[in-house]
């Protein structure tokens, strides 16, 4: 039993350790080549299982916020153009992928008031894809679930085929029935990262505030009383909105030295059915 464990210490501290921008000690078995490879194919099966939106105006709004947002990811992140995708979903839900892919779901854009909260969500996703946080959570799930054997082949991509799995950890779990969710910790450091960078794409910050608040009286308001699915793992309202107002005076600085877009939103959004 010790030679697994001394093995398993080995390869992580040979291959896997890094941090943060906020400092955070991370772990991570894979490559970024793969977790691209991973995110492709996980896009390519959402758009052949879920209607995607023609509707000009909603797009072109959509295409807009997203584009002054990635221009200011650096390119170690993604180098080239993202693929941006709007999902005819009532679904209050969006994600970002490894390789630079981005869905925004019509459900999502009823409680955008604008393109500054709009701003907001694709500035916390992306911010997930810049911290590595999809390569954390598949490493964290081999190292709890499949033993030394499958960390050690978690280098490599020999169980790519096993879709639920690294489905779930890019995020898409909900979707796919695996709850796998972000950490409390992703999911705040990914507030304030991508709090930075709707302000550095010239998004007013303080929306991020007002998104979570319309978000909470969203989840209030809800039949059944549970949250959205884009809040459903998330930290509380009120300790999210506490740390992004917390961080404002520091976005703000970069908000000041930006130049803002104009994206304007459609006054109605096409909404599918179901």
């Amino acid at each position: 039993m010790k030679l697994p464990l001394i093995m398993l210490s080995v390869l992580i501290a040979l291959t896997a350790c890094s941090s943060s921008s906020t400092g955070r000690t991370q772990v991570m078995l894979f490559s970024d080549s793969e977790l691209d490879k991973m995110g492709a194919a996980s896009f390519e099966e959402l758009k052949n299982k879920t209607p995607i939106s023609t509707d000009k105006a909603t797009n072109d709004f959509v295409q807009c916020v997203a584009k002054a947002i990635t221009k200011n990811v650096p390119q170690s992140v993604h180098k080239g153009d993202w693929e941006v995708v709007v999902f005819d979903s009532a679904q209050v839900n969006a994600f970002a992928l490894p390789g630079g892919k981005i869905g925004i779901y019509t459900g999502i854009l009823t409680v955008t008031e604008n393109q500054d909260q709009l701003g907001a969500i694709i500035g916390h996703e992306v911010g997930h894809v810049i911290e590595h946080h999809s390569n954390e959570r598949l490493s964290a799930n081999k190292l709890k679930n499949m033993g030394m054997a499958a960390a050690t082949a978690a280098v490599g991509m020999s169980d790519v085929e096993n879709k639920g799995l690294w489905m779930a950890g890019l995020g898409l779990g909900l979707q796919y029935g695996i709850i796998m969710p972000y950490s409390r910790a992703h999911e705040s450091e990914a507030d304030i990262v991508g709090q930075d960078l709707m302000a550095r794409s010239g998004f007013e910050p303080s929306a991020s505030i007002k998104l979570w608040q319309n978000m909470a009286k969203l989840s209030a308001g809800s039949s059944q009383g549970s949250p959205a699915e884009f809040m459903s793992t998330h930290p509380s309202n009120q300790t999210r909105i506490k740390q992004l107002s917390q961080h404002l005076s520091s976005s703000m600085k970069l908000y000041q030295a930006s130049n803002r877009p104009n994206c304007q939103k459609p006054k109605v959004i096409p909404l599918a059915k179901s």
